[in-house]
């Protein structure tokens, strides 16, 4: 039987380059973790802005909602009372017409 050369394997060229990987690997993730980091600071920035806004944003909608409130309580009024006065009259110029058609 004759020998002949065994064809490199993966597992075998990959373990030759491995260690002179892993400074460059260990260096990607270290400068990912940096990324990472950076990245949950501006959304702890973000999240601690919004939740400010969301305050202020409470605040006016109390403020738009007593404005809706008076609003309604004024024109609601204003309705009822230019109803009734509407209604009172048309009451009258009816009679009157009526009053008229009878004749003397």
């Amino acid at each position: 039987m004759s020998q002949q050369p065994r064809p490199q394997t993966s597992t075998s060229s990959r373990l030759s380059t491995l260690p002179s990987q892993k400074p460059r690997q260990l260096s990607h993730l270290h400068s990912q973790l940096a990324q990472l980091t950076a990245n949950v600071s501006d959304l702890e920035n973000l999240l601690r802005m919004t939740a400010v806004q969301a305050e202020s944003m409470r605040g006016l909608g109390g403020y738009a909602g007593g404005m809706f409130m008076a609003a309604s309580k004024v024109l609601g009024e204003e309705t009822v009372s230019g109803g009734s006065t509407a209604a009172g009259s048309g009451a009258q110029a009816d009679t009157r017409r009526q009053g008229d058609r009878n004749g003397p």
